[in-house]
């Protein structure tokens, strides 16, 4: 995480904007956990998306980098399948790791560690 100015320590500047939203969120950390990607309509499925929707965070995603799109066939039917780029693999990590520093900051601002104790805790 970026050092971070001292009179602004809640700023979160690590924060990449492009993975901190919750569709773009659920987007990413289904396609983290398969290399080989997931077909349109399992990623659709997995997060509650419309087809309209998840085309646009998927096409922010692209535009960053952090997705590609390949479209193609299975058999007849016409099928497009999304996967991680390295780079967005590399910028999640970074992600995580600013995401790590926001509940650190968070249990030290609540003076205890409820906060970070009942996320690691949480059902997975």
């Amino acid at each position: 995480m970026p050092d971070m100015d001292r009179n602004t320590p809640f700023a979160f500047d690590g924060l990449d904007r492009v993975f901190h939203e919750r569709a773009r969120l659920g987007i990413v950390t289904s396609l983290a956990g398969q290399p080989e990607g997931l077909s349109f309509s399992s990623l659709k499925s997995l997060c509650g998306l419309t087809d309209g929707n998840l085309n646009r965070h998927l096409a922010v995603l692209e535009e960053a980098g952090h997705v590609e799109i390949e479209k193609g066939y299975d058999g007849k039917r016409p099928q497009t399948r999304c996967r991680l780029t390295g780079r967005g693999r590399a910028a999640f990590a970074a992600y995580l790791e600013a995401l790590e520093g926001v509940l650190q900051k968070a249990n030290q601002a609540a003076g205890s560690e409820t906060v970070m104790r009942s996320w690691k805790e949480r059902p997975a």
